[in-house]
């Protein structure tokens, strides 16, 4: 028996089934160690010692480690195929660390689609542990933690801000940034003018393009009305222009561009499109069959690959749209304009023939969305040009220059594939040049400047992509985490800085600038990017990095003001000192600011509880109306916890423990002696249970037992 591991326990069933009898597929479920809290500063990582890192078993997997040693003890071979990216290769290494596998020899597995051909293909050639690719993602972990710790802790000392860190406070001060854009926007009028021609009948809106030659910038309504009088009753066609155009499909999507497209089409965030992704990714039940529908959806990648295109796309072009729909390969570039070359793909389907009619018959309503947008995009990029005729129409008259434009599809190329969602043609009217054209009407209407748009989740990835923050893994996971940290919000996908995230950016951007800097972190990228491919050790990246940011942690560390308590207006009536609002991890509370000098706080005192008028059934005191933890009301005996009766529960038999009397007894308990068995009442069936429970579970049955699903109604 031959073991794999891979990291997501929904992977196992379906590349079992493809590995056969022979293997065991075991999940590690994402990484099973990181660093430690031990050494200096509690980072994890031995300074002294070249920046050694210190990796411990995480707390919740210590089970799970257990029983992958169990099973690599009993296999013949462990095989490893976790990931393909940065964090996968350091999963793998990590597993063969705690398995005591050997590094250079044991086989390690790597497909981007989860579909028989792809896992077979890998496993009939194997590659071996990436060590620059695990030195990467090591280096990137010690970054984290040290920029993590280091300015976290300094924040929650000083200023009572929860985390900051390498990614997210950068990403934070784009959202702060465009906040302080919006708050300081101030609009200006302008206004625009158009004409309505009369051609045959049909009214045709006409748009001023031009004015004396120069573009059109009209201020006030003066300016305005001044340019209406100079419109004539009558205008002529000064020229038509028919020119024909190649329109190329895009490229297929990546990770970046499948977020933006799915929350501008489906107003999916960010989070919700990984998670679909994950799902299409691992497998889902087609026509009998469990089979990944896309390839891994965390690359940044834009290439095809030739054996797909071969094998899949072209075949199925040829058949269902003929030879001429038939394209090519699309590369993206490089900022040198160099073709990207790269072993990983874009996200497409893993097969043309799981059509997303077809899919949507198997998958929810939003798997069917994500995976059509995926199918469609990387089919179009394999597709013909799209080819039409545009129009440009030209009306003149006294220095005035009305412009309209419209298109009429020759060939429709890659939107054939898009079927009834393909773009619509907006075609001019028949015209002839030089003829003079009725204006039936002259507009003009007041605008003005609209301040920047709020970011939404999408437009924070493209940004994040383009200022090489962060990688695909992590875009929706920065995100989610600031909304969690109570540093933004996101309404509907549209992200706004909260009070704490403001505060937070304009500290660090105070003390730490290069931090914040979009530059500083892009750097740090692109050293990770030289580790995994060579050009760089793990040790001189460290050793860039941490003393000049340690060095300028230190002086800010002495320099760094505290955030001054908030003041209630009120004084201590211990000492005398003001009052203030002091912050815990369990919430705010009131205390004296002369602390810990005088270690008073204020109570917040408890209204006493209002009596109904009632007594209690069970123990004659009154009852009293409370609230839950919800805040709703419920009427219950003022003598708890002596006594538990709850009105209205205690008839159905839900009240955790009641004090029971002598009438109630009906006969002593056989088996601790001491108790008395009362009528108890469970879900379905009233029993005789001992007044001692939970110490003694004795009980005998009123009525026949109905099954399992009774049980004791305590």
């Amino acid at each position: 028996m031959k073991l794999v591991i891979v990291e997501s326990p929904k992977k196992c069933d379906t590349i079992g089934r493809y590995l056969g009898p022979d293997y065991k597929v075991m999940a590690s479920q994402g990484h099973i160690r990181d660093l430690s809290t031990r050494g200096k500063g509690g980072l994890g990582i031995d300074i002294e010692k070249g920046f050694k890192p210190d990796f411990v078993i995480n707390k919740d997997k210590t089970k799970i480690v257990e029983s992958l040693k169990k099973a690599a003890k009993g296999a013949d071979e462990v095989i490893l195929a976790t990931d393909p990216d940065r964090e996968g290769e350091a999963i793998s290494w990590h597993l063969a660390q705690v398995l005591s596998l050997d590094v250079t020899s044991t086989k390690r597995l790597q497909f981007h689609e989860i579909t028989r051909p792809a896992v077979l293909g890998a496993l009939d050639a194997p590659g071996r542990i990436d060590m620059n690719l695990v030195e990467s993602q090591e280096t990137r972990r010690m970054y984290d933690r040290i920029i993590g710790f280091k300015l976290s802790g300094l924040l929650q000392r000083k200023m009572d801000s929860k985390s900051a860190g390498r990614v997210q406070s950068v990403t934070l001060k784009m959202i702060c940034d465009n906040d302080a854009e919006i708050k300081a926007f101030v609009p200006e009028e302008y206004w625009t003018i158009s004409i309505v021609l009369d051609i045959d009948g049909t009214p045709f809106e006409c748009p001023l393009d031009k004015l004396d030659g120069k573009a059109v910038s009209i201020k006030n309504e003066e300016e305005a009305a001044e340019i209406i009088k100079r419109i004539p009753d009558e205008i002529p066609l000064a020229s038509l222009v028919t020119s024909r155009r190649k329109i190329a499909s895009k490229l297929p999507l990546i990770t970046s561009t499948m977020q933006q497209e799915a929350f501008s089409r489906f107003g999916f965030s960010t989070s919700k499109t990984q998670s679909i992704a994950q799902r299409l990714y691992e497998g889902m039940d087609i026509a009998g069959e469990h089979v990944g529908l896309i390839t891994y959806m965390r690359t940044d990648s834009t290439r095809i690959s030739p054996e797909f295109y071969e094998k899949h796309a072209k075949p199925f072009i040829l058949e269902q749209f003929g030879p001429d729909y038939l394209g090519r390969i699309k590369y993206g570039t490089n900022a040198k304009g160099e073709r990207i070359q790269d072993a990983h793909e874009a996200i497409r389907p893993t097969g043309t023939h799981r059509t997303p009619e077809m899919v949507s018959k198997y998958v929810s309503s939003d798997e069917a969305k994500l995976y059509r947008l995926i199918y469609e995009r990387a089919m179009a990029s394999l597709m013909a040009d799209k080819v039409i005729d545009q129009t440009t129409a030209v009306f003149e008259s006294g220095g005035l220059s009305f412009k309209m434009s419209g298109s009429k599809t020759v060939f429709k190329g890659y939107e054939a594939v898009y079927g009834k969602d393909a773009e619509k043609d907006k075609e001019l009217p028949s015209l002839e040049e030089g003829k003079l054209y009725r204006v039936a009407k002259k507009d003009s209407e007041q605008k003005f400047t609209k301040a920047p748009a709020r970011y939404s989740e999408a437009k924070v990835v493209k940004m994040m992509e383009e200022e090489g923050i962060g990688r695909p893994s992590t875009y929706a996971s920065t995100i989610k985490m600031l909304i969690a940290r109570g540093y933004v919000t996101s309404t509907k996908g549209i992200l706004s800085p909260t009070e704490t995230g403001l505060r937070t950016t304009f500290v660090l951007n105070k003390y730490f600038p290069e931090i914040l800097s979009t530059k500083y972190t892009a750097k740090m990228e692109s050293t990770l990017d030289e580790i995994e491919e060579g050009k760089e050790t793990e040790l001189e990246a460290m050793k860039d990095f941490y003393y000049p940011f340690i060095e300028k942690f230190e002086d800010v560390e002495k320099k760094m003001y505290k955030d001054p308590d908030q003041e209630t207006g009120e004084m201590c009536p211990v000492c005398g000192s003001p009052l203030v609002v002091k912050k815990s991890r369990y919430g705010s509370f009131v205390a004296c600011s002369n602390y810990p000098n005088c270690k008073y706080i204020k109570r917040e005192k408890k209204e006493a509880p209002v009596e109904t008028g009632e007594m209690c059934p069970r123990c004659g005191k009154p009852l009293v109306i409370r609230h839950d933890r919800r805040g709703k009301e419920f009427v219950a005996c003022s003598g708890y916890p002596s006594c538990n009766y709850i009105k209205g529960k205690d008839e159905k038999g839900t009240v955790n423990k009641t004090v029971y009397t002598e009438a109630d007894y009906v006969k002593p308990c056989p088996s601790c002696k001491d108790g008395h068995l009362v009528v108890k009442h469970g879900r379905r069936v009233d029993f005789l249970g001992c007044t001692n429970f939970p110490k003694c579970r004795y009980h005998e049955w009123l009525t026949p037992k109905k099954g399992k699903g009774d049980k004791e109604g305590e």
